[in-house]
């Protein structure tokens, strides 16, 4: 009798870890197949729903209120890049001065704020303003079974929802992108130049030096991608969402973590897949 309870209790763990793991594999496998036919649908969605990009667009850049606090990404962006260059200023100038090395601050800006910062700053910025508000949108369309309206009335839903959203994205990105980049390298020179003292011919000769117009697609380049990503992960987690709002919420919090997460893998690949594993500088025949 023992050994019998013994052997349902193990079968029923094994077949709760087994349907755990099914369930896993089923939930990627939708996730895949959907950001898969959203980006089939660029196209599509293009021609038949150029309106609702537009609107899109506008949404995603500037909003409709308050720019920093209720409006678009424009202002989180600006906010957000120059508090991270000044503190790329202070470390700069500080590690340079311990090896008396400050003259280099210039070099190092170009390549920290072009490479790196600028592109993951409007990432997570794009994934903490406007990728939660995708997701929560979709998320409040699944529940309330607009989707399945859209659907019943023969209206793509995917494309509709997600690739729209992305597209606008990608497109709104490039010129918050130059924003956020120009701030970066305004503060970073502000600290170095005027807070340090360091001379301004010596920093913008080294700056000038080390960027390059390749940097700069590249780094573009990084930027619309990780706007694509941000787009798709959340209108996803935002498609499949369940369980009322309480679910919606709980998907918004997951959808920006994956989405963190993204950024910087890609961000990882990216640096190496196109600048390679041993830096160059061009500009200083280096």
């Amino acid at each position: 009798m023992v050994s019998a309870d013994f052997s349902v209790r193990v079968q029923r763990r094994y077949s709760a870890r087994a349907q755990q793991l099914t369930g896993g594999i089923v939930r990627i496998g939708e996730f895949v197949t959907f950001i898969a036919r959203a980006i089939i649908a660029i196209p599509f969605t293009v021609v038949h729903y150029r309106k609702h990009v537009l609107n899109q667009i506008a949404e995603v850049t500037f909003g409709s209120k308050s720019l920093l606090s209720g409006g678009g990404t424009l202002g989180i962006v600006l906010a957000m890049s120059l508090a991270a260059a000044m503190m790329l200023g202070v470390e700069t100038y500080r590690g340079l001065q311990l090896v008396g090395m400050t003259s280099l601050s210039g070099m190092l800006s170009a390549i920290a704020n072009t490479r790196e910062l600028a592109p993951v700053v409007v990432g997570i910025a794009l994934a903490a303003k406007v990728g939660t508000g995708f997701t929560a949108q979709v998320g409040a369309m699944r529940i309330s079974d607009e989707i399945a309206a859209l659907d019943s009335m023969a209206i793509r839903s995917i494309p509709f929802l997600a690739t729209t959203r992305m597209i606008a994205a990608m497109v709104c990105i490039l010129p918050i992108y130059m924003v956020g980049l120009l701030a970066s390298y305004i503060a970073t020179r502000l600290v170095v130049v005027w807070y340090n003292g360091e001379s301004s011919g010596t920093y913008d000769y080294f700056f000038h030096l080390a960027l390059t117009p390749t940097d700069l697609l590249y780094s573009a380049t990084k930027a619309i991608v990780f706007a694509a990503i941000v787009a798709l992960v959340h209108c996803s987690y935002g498609y499949f969402a369940s369980g009322g709002p309480e679910g919606v919420g709980q998907a918004a919090g997951r959808a920006l973590r994956t989405s963190i997460l993204a950024i910087g893998i890609f961000d990882v690949i990216f640096t190496f897949g196109l600048w390679g594993l041993i830096p160059q500088i061009p500009g200083m025949g280096i």
